[in-house]
């Protein structure tokens, strides 16, 4: 977790309680443990977790110890997808107080380096973040936060909402960087949770016309009953490109300005860049593959700017903003959910690695 924390037994509640966590421990090795929770500073807060849910970063590194260059190497504590109730507000907190519902915004950065100052504070060098080795995350009975990354929900969002405020930022974070808006006819390639929040996001900040293209039929059907104008079923052939771009172009019929590369393969971003319109848009979402092969030379002879996406920045209060008004609805994605014991928690994680009808895997605790 953010703010630090100890594995060693002892309490950490404040209540006379023992907080208990999701520690990794292996490959595929998580256990319940005891956590205790580091002092309350004059800024922070005690949320008792409420929603967590598991993303495919936590499924990497349950598997693999390792999610791109970010390698575990001790124990620690999974989930950074969150939302609960404050229990206790330190002293210098004056915008939240006990029995406020939130969702939290799992980064903590050194607001001194020159990209903080920029407002670019996602890039930040020093960042904290939940469970991003050696950080501990958050699937745990309480966690201690800064309180100006705690965010109060309103009455009629949910604390399950609340937790899906943090992938809704990525699709949102997106979208302010490809500079999304009703004249924005929008690709996404890949329809998994990222591919899906990307689409909605879209969709609210007003693009009129959506193309979702996937390899997959029940997701290309979970897209098309979220709002997707058209879907294109796909192969994993780079091969078949050419004659997909043209199956794009003819679900689109119109001009392609953005398209979002969800997945990070050499064949998504190589459809991406063929099917974007001459001085359109390209952001690359997801990271599959470290190191790809694409056809940049003739894309950028079209003018077709290439935008990376990292996380995200100041996204919670409109994610709030757009649960709170009905813009996006973000309930339809969470298809599983369990409680907070050790076989439920063992369970969770297989459902959510083996894909199939599995979409958001969110945790009540």
């Amino acid at each position: 977790m953010g703010k630090g924390g100890m594995s060693q037994g002892g309490d950490g509640r404040g209540e006379g309680e023992e907080n208990m966590a999701a520690w990794l421990l292996g490959v595929n090795n998580l256990k319940i443990q005891p956590f205790i929770l580091p002092p309350l500073g004059p800024h922070d807060v005690r949320v008792r977790m409420k929603a967590v849910g598991i993303c495919g970063s936590d499924v990497h590194y349950l598997k693999k110890l390792r999610c791109a260059d970010f390698i575990v190497k001790e124990p620690m504590v999974i989930g950074h997808e969150c939302a609960g109730i404050i229990d206790e507000v330190g002293p210098q907190v004056k915008s939240l107080v006990p029995g406020d519902r939130v969702a939290l915004e799992p980064g903590i950065s050194c607001w001194r380096c020159q990209l903080c100052k920029e407002g670019r504070y996602n890039l930040c060098p020093e960042m904290k973040f939940f469970a991003t080795p050696p950080v501990h995350g958050s699937l745990a009975n309480q966690v201690v936060h800064p309180a100006d990354l705690c965010f109060k929900l309103p009455d009629n969002v949910s604390l399950e909402e609340g937790a899906m405020c943090e992938p809704l930022s990525v699709g949102v974070h997106a979208c302010h960087r490809a500079d999304i808006g009703p004249e924005s006819n929008v690709l996404v390639m890949g329809a998994g949770p990222i591919g899906l929040v990307t689409m909605l996001a879209a969709r609210a900040f007003g693009a009129p016309r959506i193309v979702i293209v996937d390899v997959d039929d029940y997701r290309l059907s979970v897209a098309k009953d979220l709002g997707a104008d058209e879907i294109v079923k796909v192969s994993t052939n780079i091969q078949d490109v050419a004659e997909e771009v043209v199956q794009i172009h003819k679900a689109m019929g119109a001009r392609v300005d953005v398209s979002f590369d969800c997945a990070g393969f050499d064949k998504t971003m190589s459809t991406a860049l063929s099917a974007t319109s001459t001085g359109g848009k390209v952001c690359l979402v997801g990271m599959g593959h470290n190191e790809m092969t694409v056809p940049l030379t003739p894309a950028a002879a079209r003018e077709v700017d290439v935008v990376g996406v990292f996380r995200y920045k100041n996204t919670w209060p409109i994610c709030i903003e757009f649960l709170r008004s009905g813009k996006i609805d973000v309930k339809p994605l969470i298809t599983h959910r369990f409680g907070f014991s050790q076989r439920e928690v063992e369970e969770a994680f297989e459902t959510s690695a083996r894909g199939g009808t599995a979409i958001k895997v969110m945790f009540n605790l």
